[in-house]
């Protein structure tokens, strides 16, 4: 049984304790959060603390915090020579407070409150810097039904950095998509096949191969009568600097810039 102490209460702090609730080899010793209100619904379920000197004892501390706070926090913590993990893709491991053992446990997956997350599909990349802690993160993602992936901290900055384009910007592109269907009252939910089969491609083949669209097959007259039908200018630069993007992956390399004139 792997006794755990999770510290934060954001969407990664939420997700992990649903499922380390649910997994059979681990206990939740405790839940920290600096504000006792965010977690104070699940106080029938698990021993809640708005108070670091009030820690247990655990075989693991996970920080599940904002990045930007982590160095600060783990300083803060009132004991020594405990594992002390946090979860994040970009904070270096050793941003953690030298005086505990130092780790991560990173989820990669986008985590959103009130979205559920089935873990058996989700990457958990482990960082230790005390080798003997290794069997305990992977045996943490185990029970969870998480295949764990042993990478560096320059690794897993890059797969994060990764993930910002495939996730964060292409969610950004969703929203774009759905303001030009908004514009013409056009129901987002008709381009859901489309979202999911674009998905879907690249579990069997590479994103190279799976392009489509007109800067693909350099169809100038499309694209240039697609920027007239863009409304916005911020979107008509979105539109250009991915034309150009795979123009350029395609083999089509254009000196002049794109341009277009309004009707």
């Amino acid at each position: 049984m792997i006794s755990v102490v999770i510290l934060g209460a954001g969407n990664v702090a939420t997700h992990l304790y649903k499922a380390f609730r649910n997994a059979e080899n681990i206990e939740i010793t405790q839940w920290y959060n600096r504000s006792r209100s965010a977690i104070s619904s699940y106080a029938n379920a698990v021993e809640i603390t708005d108070n670091l000197e009030d820690l247990k004892e655990a075989d693991l501390y996970i920080i599940a915090i904002s990045d930007d706070c982590i160095a600060e926090f783990s300083s803060e913590l009132p004991f020594k020579d405990r594992f002390v993990v946090h979860t994040s893709g970009s904070v270096a491991m050793h941003d953690i407070d030298k005086k505990n053992q130092i780790g991560v446990f990173y989820p990669l997956q986008s985590f959103s409150k009130n979205a559920e997350v089935d873990f058996s599909e989700v990457p958990i990349c482990i960082e230790v810097y005390e080798k003997d802690n290794l069997q305990l993160l992977k045996d943490l993602a185990q029970a969870v039904g998480c295949k764990a992936h042993k990478i560096t901290t320059e690794q897993r900055q890059t797969l994060h950095l990764a993930a910002v384009f495939v996730n964060n910007f292409t969610n950004q592109l969703y929203r774009i998509g759905h303001e030009i269907c908004e514009t013409k009252n056009i129901e987002f939910n008709i381009l859901h096949p489309l979202i999911e089969e674009t998905a879907k491609k690249i579990q069997y083949m590479s994103p190279f191969m799976a392009q489509t669209g007109p800067a693909k097959r350099h169809d100038k007259k499309t694209i240039k009568r697609q920027l007239k039908l863009i409304e916005k200018d911020s979107h008509a630069s979105i539109y250009k600097l991915l034309t150009a993007s795979i123009k350029s992956t395609h083999g089509f390399n254009s000196p002049k810039p794109i341009k277009t004139t309004k009707a």
